[in-house]
């Protein structure tokens, strides 16, 4: 399981002395804890692995907008930490869909949908994420579809 091999990780981290992955993944253990009690289970069981992934997702997309913010306010090394975290995170999410699939999806949810008005984009945005099982960036697919339509 997906929170098993991030505890294990997490100790041998602490072995290598790590600071940054330790921080890191024990961040991602808090995470799990905080998401079994928002969903009201017990902070001793175990989550399983599509909640884990939803989480690490969550913390991967909170390290993208805090080095965007980052950056535009002059904080680069702050940003260079952020980064180096989401690489760390990055690395047990499953991978990304590439912009050539994202392409062919978008194209073959778009054969059957009227593309005239904005909420029909909306729609399109859906089925694609749901085409690709959620591994594609959202940001990447409206992008794609912007330069289709």
């Amino acid at each position: 399981m997906l929170v098993q091999t991030i505890k294990t990780d997490m100790v041998t981290a602490m072995k290598a002395k790590d600071e940054l992955r330790v921080q890191t993944l024990r961040g991602c253990m808090a995470a799990f804890t905080n998401e079994l009690v928002a969903k009201n289970m017990k902070p001793t069981d175990q989550l399983d692995d599509a909640g884990a992934l939803a989480v690490l997702k969550r913390l991967g997309k909170q390290r993208k907008d805090s080095i965007e913010q980052f950056t535009k306010g002059g904080r680069l090394e702050m940003a260079q930490k952020e980064a180096a975290e989401l690489a760390i995170i990055e690395s047990y999410l499953p991978a990304q869909a590439s912009r050539e699939d994202v392409e062919n999806a978008v194209k073959a949810q778009m054969a059957g949908m009227d593309m005239s008005d904005k909420a029909a984009r909306g729609k399109l945005t859906g089925a694609v994420m749901k085409a690709l099982g959620g591994n594609a960036d959202g940001a990447m697919i409206k992008e794609v579809i912007d330069s289709l339509c």
